[in-house]
């Protein structure tokens, strides 16, 4: 009996360790799971299957080396008047590159698939993967943008703030 009641002590330290571990970790981490739903929620949201009916009505241009598909244009309420962003994503052909352009805009970008090599002006070459993410400053001028592979195409999604109306790609020769 001495036995049982040492081994059920054992069992109960155990599960009391276990339980103040899961403790501390709802406590220390309830932004990273917060973050998590909502990478989920995006990555829901951005599934084809979810968005087939919207990609009827999407805007799409073809510039030969990137196919554009804009997803969503809204005016800001929390910034001053006449800015809107605009989300697309960029479907790049393997092999395809950018020309040397701008935004004039803030653009944030996320990688679906793919590998993409970016360059901003005064700054070192990156090489993205899916995940990661890239930014353009609204006066930066973007020299290298190209799909690394030359078998598998590369996708992303970018959001840009703008002014409203503005274009989305601006050619600059550098």
């Amino acid at each position: 009996m001495n036995t049982i009641a040492e081994h059920r002590g054992v069992l109960v330290e155990v599960r009391r360790r276990k339980a103040t571990f899961v403790t501390r970790l709802m406590e220390i981490q309830p932004c990273c799971r917060l973050l998590t739903k909502a990478a989920i929620g995006v990555i829901l949201f951005l599934s084809p299957a979810l968005r087939a009916e919207a990609a009827d009505e999407a805007k799409v241009t073809d510039l030969g080396y990137a196919k554009i598909t804009d997803l969503m244009t809204k005016d800001l309420v929390i910034v001053p008047p006449g800015k809107e962003v605009t989300m697309i994503t960029v479907e790049y052909a393997p092999g395809a590159a950018d020309p040397v352009h701008r935004h004039n805009a803030q653009a944030f970008v996320y990688v679906l698939e793919g590998s993409i090599e970016m360059q901003m002006k005064g700054a070192e070459k990156v090489t993205l993967h899916p995940g990661d993410t890239f930014y353009e400053d609204p006066e930066g001028i973007h020299l290298v943008g190209r799909n690394v592979s030359d078998t598998k195409p590369a996708k992303t999604v970018v959001l840009l703030i703008k002014e409203k109306g503005a274009p989305i790609f601006t050619p600059v020769s550098d």
